[in-house]
């Protein structure tokens, strides 16, 4: 990757939507070579998603909630099932295997109160191998975004 790509990617990360043209006139390429160049980044994995960012309260998820997992067993089995239905439950914004005091950090969204006692049913207390959890709940996003920093280093 060279200063252009590192441009583009800085820029896309902000906003995905700008044109080629756009994206020309500030890196300075043709509109032919940036789309060229998200292509070949998109095609290499360089670039894994474009997403759109919801504002969860105008659709009814105002809540946000960080949560500590820790696991009864931590065989691979167990792990790539938490992993797994994880994976397939929307209302998990993120899920990280970490190392620490807890096994898992996830991110979900919940609309109330109610809602997220109800996921912490289905999710934490009806699986016999979640030993514990603990919640925080979000009171300010000060800093939400995905973004990652890029350089020539």
């Amino acid at each position: 990757m060279d200063e252009f790509d590192l441009k583009l990617l800085e820029l896309v990360q902000e906003n995905s939507r700008l044109t080629a043209e756009q994206l020309s006139e500030t890196v300075g390429l043709s509109p032919t070579a940036c789309q060229k160049r998200l292509k070949k980044m998109r095609d290499t994995g360089v670039i894994t998603k474009d997403v759109s960012i919801l504002n969860r309260e105008i659709v009814g998820r105002s809540l946000t909630m960080i949560v500590e997992v820790t696991l009864e067993r931590e065989r691979p089995e167990f792990l790539d099932q938490f992993k797994e239905t994880m994976l397939k439950t929307p209302e998990v914004m993120q899920c990280y295997y970490v190392t620490g005091n807890a096994d898992f950090i996830v991110i979900l969204t919940a609309k109330d109160m109610k809602d997220y006692e109800d996921f912490t049913r289905r999710f934490f207390f009806h699986n016999s191998n979640v030993k514990r959890f603990h919640t925080n709940v979000v009171m300010d996003n000060v800093k939400v975004g995905l973004s990652v920093p890029v350089s020539l280093s």
